[in-house]
């Protein structure tokens, strides 16, 4: 099974990496502004430990989400791994804890080397694999804090640098200070704005593309109904949010019985059709599908290997 996961190179920077990678955002919990709710540690180290024990090479996580819980949950995870084991770690920086859970947001210089020097701690790591800039806000500090990140890529503190959320102007902006090795967009048949002007442009640069959200944080994932939403506890961010409220809901619910469809004629899951959507674009490397619970692993990982025709591409409504 370890050799199982289909792997890709990631832009130019040489990783090779597995086209499914671990997301760590719910992890966190919830006891953030953008919290999922209430997450059981153990359930989250097994997740991880399955997710490795079938192939995965790379988790994707921040400082920012649960304000360093969910990195202090992957450095136990690696602490608990052989070197040889061990897959690549991303992080990310400029989301920081504010009062009652709130966000603060800084790029400052030296907010970024602090959050560096905290998150290899908390990760456990002699340096960090992909780091990148979470959110360009405030937008007039990306240059300044992709500055520091180019001096914390020379001092051998992190190995490749990358942003989050980025457009092309500001992609254009950082890249006259440094190369951008890689970025990561949100992407689903919820979300194509990327596919216009964003995705072409990443191709023409060599930067490497990972997706996150390809499911829409679970809306896709053929799992959510309208019992579990309303079910959600005012710590899920999602409770809040306008797709998982009519009414875009309902929509959305029929994409995933479109979804469905094509599923079950492959044998898989709404949720590894909604992945294997995304990786279909050949400007994506990869994308972080984010695990909960080892249940959660087998049937998504379907989505690297999985291959849907021009038809169930229409069917799906692309």
């Amino acid at each position: 099974m370890t050799a199982g996961v289909r792997k890709t190179e990631l832009g130019n920077t040489g990783m090779e990496i597995t086209r499914v990678g671990f997301g760590a955002w719910a992890i966190g919990g919830g006891d953030w502004e953008f919290g999922w709710g209430p997450q059981d540690d153990e359930q989250s180290v097994a997740a991880i430990h399955r997710a490795i024990e079938l192939g995965v090479n790379w988790i994707d996580t921040a400082a920012g989400y649960g304000f360093g819980r969910s990195e202090t949950v992957v450095g136990r995870v690696l602490s608990e791994l052989p070197g040889s084991r061990r897959p690549y770690v991303f992080t990310k920086a400029g989301i920081l804890p504010g009062q009652g859970g709130k966000v603060v947001r800084s790029l400052e210089r030296d907010s970024v080397l602090r959050e560096a020097h905290a998150s290899l701690e908390r990760l456990g790591v002699d340096a960090i694999d992909l780091y990148q800039i979470h959110r360009p806000i405030p937008d007039g500090q990306i240059e300044e804090a992709w500055a520091a990140f180019a001096e914390l890529k020379e001092q051998g503190l992190v190995r490749h640098i990358g942003v989050s959320n980025f457009d092309v102007a500001q992609l254009r902006r950082v890249g006259q200070i440094a190369p951008v090795e890689t970025l990561q967009p949100q992407y689903s048949l919820i979300d194509r704005e990327v596919e216009a002007e964003l995705l072409p442009f990443t191709s023409e640069q060599g930067i490497g593309v990972i997706v996150y959200s390809p499911m829409a944080s679970g809306l896709l994932s053929g799992r959510m109904t309208r019992e579990r939403i309303e079910a959600f506890p005012d710590s899920d961010w999602r409770k809040r949010s306008p797709r998982f409220q009519e009414p875009q809901l309902t929509a959305n619910l029929a994409l995933v019985e479109r979804l469905r469809a094509v599923a079950d004629r492959h044998g898989t899951t709404p949720g590894a059709v909604a992945i294997a959507w995304t990786l279909r674009n050949p400007a994506v490397d990869a994308a972080i599908a984010g695990f909960r619970s080892p249940d959660q692993v087998d049937p998504i990982l379907a989505a690297a290997d999985l291959e849907l025709t021009a038809g169930e591409l229409e069917e799906t409504g692309s």
